[in-house]
């Protein structure tokens, strides 16, 4: 074989021989560590350059002010968990109707849940301020058709008692779009039209007694009160005032109107507290109509 052919075979193992000590070579540290995303397929026809096997490095722990992620119920069930729901209930206290509400998992059967909850009783801060029910448990709708929602509640000898009971179901189930109307042991269906002489003439519907509230604090309701002017203070643990403030119903005197009220205050630390919801008196200027809900002042954010 002459030189000239010797040189020409020599040339193609020289840089077949280069490439393969290129790529033999370590090239950990420009890599770093070995990533943790899927790789992407490489395009036809390419070659993927190696990549060094690198132990995994421990998870750092995470900081203590950073919330860990909720589990996500998708992840690991494959179906996403219904959200909550937030229930109205109308409870007695000295004779009258109060509403409070309950924040359960959500179903179907609301009305079913509704009244479950109704029957269960007040809260321990409900009736520490003399909230009761009157509607025995296992009491359900059998039917509900063309917003007319059907049932029968055990009779009780006092027509007070009956109608306050009657009332407590009528104010609870209509809350829902599907309930306009309800008949009780097969008599005429009625509604809450039908009892709302049983309501007090200031009606608090937030916040809800034992609600833990910070600054400012939004009170809703209704009222039906002097020149529609529905006045605000809240006290501390001690039953001093840290704030007050008022507002006017959207209706006048003479009918009964919703209201919402805006207080705020300097932070305070966390205690008991009481939120006074009333009417003052044109006559002497007296707090008249008073509704007091306990609540649990926060320090906030």
């Amino acid at each position: 074989m002459s030189r000239r052919g010797t040189v020409r075979l020599g040339v193609p193992v020289l840089v077949a021989a280069l490439l393969l000590g290129g790529c033999g070579t370590s090239r950990s540290g420009d890599l770093g560590p070995a990533p943790t995303a899927p790789r992407t397929s490489a395009a036809p026809g390419s070659r993927p350059a190696p990549v060094p096997t690198v132990a995994a490095e421990p998870t750092p722990p995470r900081p203590p002010t950073e919330r860990p992620p909720r589990p996500s119920a998708t992840a690991s069930s494959g179906t996403r968990r219904p959200d909550p729901v937030t229930i109205e209930l109308w409870y007695v206290r000295a004779g009258l109707l109060v509403p409070t509400r309950r924040t359960r998992p959500a179903t179907v059967a609301t009305s079913r849940l509704a009244l479950t909850e109704l029957a269960a009783g007040p809260s321990p801060a409900e009736a520490a301020i003399g909230m009761t029910t009157l509607l025995p448990a296992g009491v359900e709708v059998t039917r509900i058709a063309d917003g007319v929602a059907t049932l029968r509640v055990p009779s009780v000898g006092d027509p007070a008692t009956r109608r306050l009971r009657a009332a407590q179901v009528v104010w609870t189930l209509t809350q829902f779009p599907t309930v306009r109307q309800v008949r009780l042991d097969g008599a005429a269906a009625v509604d809450r039209a039908d009892y709302a002489d049983l309501l007090p003439p200031i009606v608090v519907t937030g916040p809800v007694p034992g609600e833990r509230v910070w600054a400012p604090l939004v009170v809703t309701g209704t009222a039906v009160v002097f020149e529609a002017t529905v006045s605000v203070r809240v006290l501390d643990a001690a039953g001093r005032e840290v704030a007050t403030g008022f507002g006017t119903a959207s209706c006048g005197s003479g009918c009964r109107g919703g209201y919402r009220v805006v207080v705020g205050w300097r932070a305070v630390r966390e205690q008991q507290g009481t939120v006074e919801v009333y009417e003052v008196s044109a006559l002497d200027g007296a707090r008249i109509n008073m509704t007091a809900v306990p609540v649990v002042l926060t320090a906030g954010d």
